[in-house]
């Protein structure tokens, strides 16, 4: 009878562990399905407005536009896509691109960088890292003012930057 109990018990205790586990992939496979359905509806709006004949601005003027530097993103990017009515930005190149700047700063992009565009700010940054000793992710950018000579990269710990650096668009 003992040994029976012990058999029972154990088989509770492996069922218990299996379906903690069927849990683990379940959720971790439902969160790549909306990770990949988010990125076609994004594909379909752009290819959408496209179609519509809906033209964009070249990125470094809708940078400027928004009192940022042109040169925040590398030149050869394969797309970008903005939502204003909820001002996202996502920007689209073909492979990870490192850019060093006229300033010796180094920033690395991923193969998408989101953010939140508003007047002289990105903010909740994806996707882009620099180097301070160590590579850091960057949480935000932004300008203080349209006369303002800096740009500040919060990446940990706010750093200032030469806003003149960032206006030559550079060729990754």
């Amino acid at each position: 009878m003992e040994k029976a109990l012990t058999k029972v018990g154990s088989l509770k205790v492996k069922s218990l562990w299996i379906s903690k586990k069927a849990k683990e992939d379940l959720f971790n496979i439902t969160q790549d399905l909306n990770s990949f359905s988010s990125t076609i509806e994004d594909k379909a709006k752009w290819v959408i407005n496209k179609l519509k004949g809906k033209n964009q601005k070249p990125l470094p003027e809708l940078l400027r536009d928004n009192n940022l530097p042109a040169g925040l993103f590398p030149q050869n990017i394969i797309c970008y896509e903005y939502d204003e009515s909820k001002s996202k930005l996502i920007v689209h190149m073909s492979s990870p691109v490192e850019l060093s700047f006229k300033d010796s700063s180094i920033v690395r992009y991923s193969n998408r960088v989101k953010a939140t565009l508003s007047r002289g700010k990105l903010m909740g940054v994806e996707g882009m890292k620099t180097k301070v000793l160590v590579w850091v992710k960057v949480t935000s950018i932004h300008v203080e003012s349209y006369k303002s000579d800096k740009v500040w990269f919060n990446a940990g710990v706010k750093k200032a930057r030469p806003k003149d650096a960032y206006e030559v668009i550079f060729e990754s």
